[in-house]
């Protein structure tokens, strides 16, 4: 037996198991970490729920091998469960392999590796998610494996809505609205919250181009000289961009079925579909995306000629709508009230737009250097800092004039020291305390953490992390990166649930998504690479889907189809994963950095 002893003496060696006591260790569900895996310089963190104290066991998958060993740390209490928990912190071994955590007594874990590299699987297979969620084209088993499926909803005869109905387009108009992505696990397309997904996916291809450029997903485009990340963009882009008005630069809000279709494939829904509604933050989003894809575009003007302008002509055009229709706020109960059919499908109703006009106003200014869009809203209205969601996009704005203050006018410069404060105001405030919780993440801080889609709320967390890391002189940049890093770790296990969230990544993760293909094609495994709405305090209360064991608010998660407010999939979930995993491949890949504290 090969030890590397660490923190036990030789007395507690005499206590540890022999070989062959260590293959009858079963299977534990109380020993939580990262089921993907850890990199050499990383942090390594396992925690174990219960009251189990004495020697942990770094182990080879047959249980053949103890290869590192070290003592479990003191105990913590999880103030949401009251729940004990332990870590085992493994950090100081780095031999690249496959191994389990063994706890004498009680079990070992589900595997994991430690390599360099080891969550570019989970960062190209986050990518390739949007892949598998297109509209309007057939996926051949050359690019979606046993998920090959026809195409559905071509979008090519969409109705103008009542709601949506303009003198040059009335009510029943036929327009063409074709590729973009399913929003969800419907088949709906909706502009706000493709507005977020895409500022966080062009925000990756801004921040780490060269590392961009070398993810390949096995896309019909992967050919070409554009890189994979940009080209899966590009497929929504392309959408939104039918989803202006020509003739007055307003945004309809979505394009839908009047309600829901029932879990069949794509090419099965044929419902009639709409344009519903053009509304102030869906003309506002386009207007922030549309200046931001032009930046990351104007590269690519030989393969994509002309693109770049005319994203940022239609940028133009919806602010000038926006600022003649401040108040069109979307709100479906008074369309239904005036016009048929009724629409039931996904609302994304906002009751403000300051956080869009604040994101419109920096991504126009950040590529037209036009002050005036800088002081056409106040940037700074206060001193919050609320986390990025479909609903609040300010701190949008804020990572754009960062990373870009090299680049901006005197006026943008001068406040460039306020706008970091933001960063590392909101970084600070989610590192507090968080090496007292639990699970050591800074997700699961409070209760109130464990919302409708909370997984989107660690990688966002991840996301604010990263950015106040790369953007600031803050003294707290190395925590930073640490607990970015451990959020991670928790959509992949390392949380009160024990689950990857990330479908077909880890050996317990999430099997049976709310997700129209993965419930319908007939094929056991789930489509791959979409993350799960996750752990939802008043999940059992929302979606009334049979078999939640407890209301303990960082417990309640149902893998089953059914649920719908805790295991749903969205793409604006997808794409702040998909930056926290490759931007932090990029990190320890391309700048040789060391994620360890």
């Amino acid at each position: 037996m090969n030890c590397l002893v660490k923190g036990v003496s030789i007395l507690s060696l005499g206590l540890l198991l022999t070989s062959s006591k260590l293959v009858a260790q079963p299977l534990s569900e109380a020993i939580r970490l990262n089921q993907v895996g850890f990199y050499p310089n990383g942090a390594k963190i396992a925690v174990v729920v219960g009251d189990v104290q004495g020697p942990f066991q770094v182990v080879t998958p047959d249980l053949k091998n103890v290869v590192f060993t070290g003592t479990l740390g003191d105990a913590r209490t999880n103030p949401i469960s009251d729940k004990t928990t332990h870590s085992a912190d493994f950090s100081a071994f780095a031999k690249p392999g496959t191994y389990v955590i063994v706890i004498p007594g009680l079990g070992h874990s589900y595997p994991f590796d430690i390599r360099l590299n080891v969550h570019r699987g989970v960062a190209i297979g986050a990518i390739k998610g949007f892949y598998y969620q297109r509209t309007a084209l057939d996926l051949p088993t050359k690019f979606a494996g046993q998920w090959a499926r026809p195409a559905g909803h071509p979008d090519t005869r969409v109705l103008i809505h009542p709601s949506a109905a303009s003198a040059g387009r009335p009510a029943g108009t036929i327009i063409s609205s074709p590729k973009g992505w399913y929003d969800a696990g419907d088949y709906n397309k909706y502009v706000v919250n493709s507005g977020i997904t895409m500022g966080t996916l062009l925000s990756l291809c801004e921040d780490f181009p060269n590392y961009v450029k070398r993810v390949d997903t096995n896309i019909p485009e992967s050919t070409n000289k554009v890189p994979d990340v940009l080209d899966e963009v590009l497929w929504n882009l392309r959408w939104m961009l039918t989803m202006q008005d020509p003739a007055d630069g307003g945004v309809y809000h979505k394009l839908t079925n009047a309600s829901f279709d029932g879990m069949v494939m794509p090419d099965k829904a044929t419902k009639e579909r709409y344009v519903v509604a053009k509304s102030v933050t869906a003309t506002l989003d386009f207007a922030a995306v549309m200046a931001q894809a032009s930046r990351v575009i104007k590269p690519y003007n030989n393969e994509l000629p002309g693109l770049a302008d005319s994203c940022l002509s239609m940028a133009v055009k919806a602010w000038a709508w926006a600022k003649a229709n401040p108040n069109a706020l979307y709100n479906q109960k008074a369309i239904n009230d005036q016009y048929d059919p009724d629409i039931s499908t996904g609302t994304y109703e906002d009751r403000s737009a300051d956080d869009e006009w604040i994101w419109a106003a920096a991504e126009l200014y950040t590529t037209t250097k036009d002050d005036a869009y800088y002081t056409a809203v106040n940037l700074f209205p206060d001193n919050k800092t609320p986390l990025p969601s479909w609903p609040q996009v300010r701190m949008l704005a804020y990572y754009t004039l960062a990373r870009r203050g090299n680049e901006l006018t005197a006026r943008g410069k001068k406040d460039l020291p306020n706008v970091k404060q933001y960063l590392t105001t909101l970084a600070n405030s989610l590192i507090a305390g968080a090496d007292r919780q639990a699970f050591q993440t800074v997700m699961g801080k409070s209760a109130q953490d464990f919302i409708w889609g909370s997984s989107s709320e660690a990688a966002n967390q991840g996301i604010a992390l990263l950015q106040a890391y790369r953007l600031t002189d803050s003294p707290n940049r190395r925590q930073y990166l640490h607990y970015a890093l451990a959020n991670l770790d928790y959509l992949l296990g390392r949380n009160a649930v024990g689950y990857s969230f990330l479908t077909g990544f880890g050996d317990k993760s999430t099997r049976h998504p709310h997700h129209r293909p993965s419930v319908a094609d007939g094929i056991e495994a789930p489509v791959p690479g979409l993350l799960s709405g996750g752990t939802n305090a008043n999940a059992a209360r929302q979606d009334k889907c049979p078999g939640y064991t407890t209301t303990v608010a960082d417990e309640v998660y149902l893998d089953a189809d059914c649920s719908y407010a805790s295991n749903e999939i969205a793409i604006n979930w997808n794409a702040p994963l998909v930056y926290l995993a490759a931007a932090l491949e990029a990190l320890q890949g391309d700048q040789k950095i060391s994620i360890n504290r």
